[in-house]
């Protein structure tokens, strides 16, 4: 976006005493290209080579009624590792929903908070009258990022280190994608869900290597739901429904409100990942919600599935938040959800779940080893999130095996991003490479980039490295490693 429009869109934004429009989440509007960053602390390790990519929300104009983070566009984030240097650069996605914004001068769709009647042209996705942002998730699929937006939009490519726009891949389908594709390091393959307010109500797909969209079917479920993640193991992907979704008498009526229907099973759908309806076995389990998963395998008759259970998925309202906004603050606490690290095992030969409690400490956005996904793996990664906001301030490393686990926690006014684990050049096993992670400072009004050595997790960073403004908090992100990656594209063997 041109510095000129930066300028003069800033002051469209009004914080007021918005929870989500100021401090660690104030919205960036200003792009840069940085190179040969300084090291504040430490020394850039050489033997970490490839990109870091983080999506986040930052609103370009004022919000039609109530304004929730997640209502934001899109902006890209990406910090390049090699030869003991790093180079960072921001870009704004450049969505239809955001140029056509940019053109009227205005914003043109209601969020999540408000009446979809409000906005002024159609939208996209699960909600219908929304605007697909692309600011939830990135991943890096066949030598390109691609965005994505977790009620489902058209999803967008970027170059993953000049962050270029080059639109929506071909393959889309009406029903969009949901944030929370998956990539297969071990073939290349994009997995991916969408879910609607029509029959079937659900869609998982596979796109292989070279960005061709290969399968492509329906999940046929009872109504529409909220599914937010999927899971997938060498031979199978997971699909769920859980019992927390829009009210059917109210979405009848054009409103979205969302009940938790407790009497009723947590259900998953473990389809062959060619496979068609007609193969789906579905298993159930306690009723939950699960925003994120962790990693799935099979061991012997089993698939074994790791995620972030919720203790209360319709938490009560959010005491001292500002008016119309309690119910908002209350589903971004995982406090107050109970968000708890959690494994499911279905045993394909009986059909029978079981269920076990990993750890009884709040965690969430939990992150691991890529080369080990559909793997038995040892080593997790989960963010601690400040009690009553959408921030973390540390992480907590589980040895999955020996039950062990240590912490690393922020100084006070630091907030941390979701984590992705970036092995170590010629790693020697699962553990050996490093966590990294933007910091947003409010203690000195800007931000930096942390390394983390996850074979000496306590001792903290080993470097902290400027960045050039203050990036506002978001969602997602990823690693892309740099053997794999080299001038836009991303190499797997022809198997």
């Amino acid at each position: 976006m041109p510095t000129d429009v930066i300028r003069r869109l800033r002051g469209d934004i009004t914080a007021g005493d918005h929870p989500y429009l100021q401090g660690a989440w104030t919205p960036l509007l200003e792009e840069v290209n940085a190179t040969d960053l300084k090291v504040i602390e430490g020394e850039v390790p050489w033997d970490i080579d490839g990109v870091y990519l983080r999506n986040t929300q930052n609103p370009v104009y004022q919000a039609l009624g109530r304004y929730h983070p997640f209502d934001g566009d899109g902006m890209l984030h990406m910090a390049a590792f090699r030869d003991g240097k790093v180079s960072y650069r921001n870009r704004f996605i450049q969505t239809k929903g955001l140029s056509a914004e940019q053109e009227a001068g205005k914003r043109l769709w209601a969020g999540l908070l408000e009446d979809p009647a409000l906005s002024t042209r159609p939208g996209w996705g699960a909600h219908g009258g929304i605007k697909d942002a692309s600011s939830t998730d990135v991943v890096v699929h066949a030598g390109r990022a691609l965005t994505t937006y977790y009620q489902c939009g058209e999803g967008y490519r970027l170059d993953p280190l000049t962050l270029a726009q080059e639109g929506i891949p071909p393959w889309s389908p009406l029903d969009g994608i949901s944030a929370h594709s998956k990539v297969d390091e071990s073939n290349g393959e994009l997995l991916f869900f969408n879910y609607s307010t029509h029959a079937p109500y659900m869609h998982y797909g596979v796109v292989d290597r070279h960005d061709k969209l290969v399968h492509y079917v329906p999940v046929p479920l009872p109504g529409p739901r909220l599914p937010h993640d999927m899971a997938f193991t060498e031979n199978f992907a997971i699909l769920n429904d859980f019992p927390l979704y829009w009210d059917p008498e109210l979405l009848a009526e054009g409103k979205h409100v969302v009940r938790f229907y407790k009497n009723q099973p947590s259900r998953f759908a473990i389809i062959p990942r060619r496979g068609r309806p007609e193969d789906i076995r579905w298993f159930e389990a306690a009723p939950t919600f699960v925003l994120h998963w962790l990693n799935a395998y099979e061991e012997g008759d089993e698939i074994v599935l790791d995620g972030y259970f919720q203790d209360e998925p319709m938490p009560r309202n959010y005491d001292g938040a500002p008016a119309g906004y309690e119910r908002m603050m209350s589903y971004l606490d995982q406090y107050k959800m109970g968000t708890r690290l959690h494994r499911w095992r279905f045993n394909l030969k009986t059909g029978q779940t079981t269920e076990q409690r990993l750890d009884d400490r709040i965690l969430e956005f939990g992150m691991f080893n890529q080369r080990y996904a559909t793997k038995p793996y040892r080593y997790a990664y989960s963010a601690v999130q400040v009690p009553g906001w959408f921030l973390f301030h540390g992480y907590v490393k589980h040895d999955l095996v020996t039950g062990e686990s240590w912490e690393v926690r922020l100084p006070e006014g630091q907030y941390a991003s979701e984590a992705p684990f970036a092995p170590r050049v010629n790693a020697k096993d699962e553990d050996d490479g490093y966590l990294v992670t933007f910091v947003t400072n409010e203690n000195t009004q800007g931000s930096e980039l942390l390394l983390i050595d996850c074979k000496r997790f306590e001792s903290g960073p080993v470097c902290r490295i400027a960045l050039p403004h203050k990036l506002c908090s978001g969602t997602h992100s990823c690693w892309a490693s740099g053997a794999d990656m080299r001038d836009g594209v991303l190499r797997f063997p022809d198997h």
